[in-house]
C-alpha cells in the first residue's frame, strides 16, 4: 500500500503568504494526502489572533494533521507566560499538537526541539533535551515491526550546509538511527533540503510565509511504498 504525506512548515500566521496558503489548501483538496505533517512555526509571534487564524486554516484543510511546536509559537513579548505556560495558546489545536500518526506501514513520531530558554543568546535555535529524546525513543519502540519510522520536529538535527545549530542534534541522530528511524522531517530554515547524516535521512520543508529565503514558497510531497520513501519538492510558481 502507498501512503502519501504532505510535509509543510513555517506558515508564520501574522506574516503568512495568503497566495501560498491558498495554493497549498488547493493541493490538499485535489490530492487528498493521507495526512499533513506541519513541522512548526505556525505563527510569527505567538499572538492569539495568529493562533486563531492558523487553527481555522488547518481545520479547513479537511485532512488529518499533526503539528510540531516551533520557536515562534511561544510568547515573545509576555515573558511570564513564556516561562510558566508557553503552549497555552495552542488550546484550540491541542488534539493535533505533537500527535503521533499511525498509518498503514508508516509511523510519524514527534520530537520537541523548541525550548522556552537556553544558555545562549539565540533562543530561536533548537535543543534536544534528554527527556524529550527518551520520550521519542520510547514511542518508536512501541511501533510495530516492518513499519517505516519517521520523526517530526521543528529544528534540523544537523548536517553539512545546514547553518542552524541544534544542541544535542548529533546525539539525537545516533539514538534515532539505533531506533530504526528512516527520516527526520523538520522546518525552521525556510529552505527545502534532503540529506543523509549518521545513517538518517534529514528532510527539510520550505515556508508558506512571506519570510522566504532563496526559494519560493514550497512544501514536500512524501510517497511511501514499503521501504521506499520518495520526496518531491512542490514549489509555487
Amino acid at each position: 500500500m502507498t501512503v502519501r504525506l504532505f510535509h509543510v512548515s513555517d506558515l508564520h500566521f501574522g506574516t503568512e503568504d495568503r497566495g501560498a496558503l491558498a495554493w497549498f489548501a488547493a493541493a490538499v483538496a485535489a490530492e487528498a494526502p493521507d495526512a499533513v505533517v506541519m513541522t512548526g512555526d505556525l505563527t510569527a509571534s505567538a499572538r492569539r489572533r495568529e493562533f486563531t487564524a492558523a487553527c481555522r486554516y488547518l481545520v479547513g484543510l479537511g485532512a488529518p494533521v499533526t503539528v510540531e511546536l516551533g520557536n515562534h509559537d511561544m510568547p515573545m513579548w509576555n515573558l511570564w507566560e513564556r516561562f510558566t505556560d508557553p503552549y497555552r495558546r495552542f488550546t484550540n489545536l491541542e488534539r493535533t499538537v505533537e500527535r503521533p500518526l499511525a498509518l498503514p506501514g508508516v509511523a510519524v513520531v514527534p520530537l520537541r526541539t523548541a525550548t522556552r530558554a537556553q544558555l545562549r543568546s539565540n533562543w530561536a535555535e533548537g535543543v534536544v533535551r534528554r527527556h524529550r529524546l527518551a520520550e521519542t525513543v520510547a514511542a518508536l519502540a512501541a511501533v510495530p515491526a516492518a513499519t517505516m519510522r519517521l520523526v517530526a520536529c521543528h529544528h534540523p538535527l544537523g548536517g553539512e550546509g545546514v547553518r542552524h545549530a541544534t544542541r544535542g542534534g548529533r546525539r539525537a541522530l545516533a539514538a534515532l538511527a539505533e531506533a530504526g528511524v528512516t527520516a527526520v522531517l523538520s522546518g525552521h530554515t525556510h529552505e527545502p533540503f534532503d540529506i543523509v547524516v549518521a545513517g538518517v535521512r534529514l528532510i527539510g520543508a520550505g515556508t508558506l510565509s512571506e519570510r522566504t529565503r532563496r526559494s519560493r514558497p514550497s512544501f514536500n510531497r512524501l510517497t511511501i511504498a514499503g521501504a521506499d520513501l520518495a520526496v518531491e519538492v512542490a514549489t509555487m510558481e
